[in-house]
C-alpha cells in the first residue's frame, strides 16, 4: 500500500484527503477510493481533467501513482485566465488613479 490524496477546491472551500491505495493503483482508482464524490457531487470522475502535483495528466485511468502523489480534480474555468488578468489590472489602475486624485487635492 502507498499513501496518496485526492484534492478539490472550490472558491470557498476545499477538501484534501489522504488515502491508501494498492502498489500499482491509478489516480482513478484513488478518486474512487477516497469518496470525494460524496463530500463534491459535483464531481464526475470519468469527466473531470486531473492533474498530479499541478501537473495535469491525460489519462487518470492509466496514470499509476507513487507514495505521496497528491491528485488534484479539476473544475471547469469560470472565466478565461487572460480576462481575469486583465480585469485585475484595470481595477488596480482604477484604485491608483482615485488615490493619485485624492491625494492631489
Amino acid at each position: 500500500m502507498i499513501n496518496v490524496e485526492v484534492a478539490y477546491a472550490l472558491p470557498e472551500e476545499q477538501k484534501i484527503i489522504p488515502v491508501k491505495v494498492e502498489l500499482g493503483s491509478t489516480a482513478y482508482d484513488a478518486v474512487i477510493r477516497s469518496r470525494i464524490v460524496e463530500v463534491f457531487p459535483q464531481i464526475n470522475p470519468d469527466e473531470d481533467p486531473m492533474g498530479i502535483f499541478g501537473k495535469s495528466i491525460r489519462d487518470p485511468k492509466t496514470e499509476v501513482l507513487k507514495e505521496g502523489a497528491r491528485v488534484e480534480i479539476y473544475r471547469p474555468l469560470t472565466i478565461d485566465p487572460k480576462v481575469a488578468r486583465a480585469n485585475r489590472a484595470a481595477k488596480l489602475k482604477e484604485k491608483q488613479s482615485k488615490a493619485d486624485s485624492s491625494s492631489s487635492e
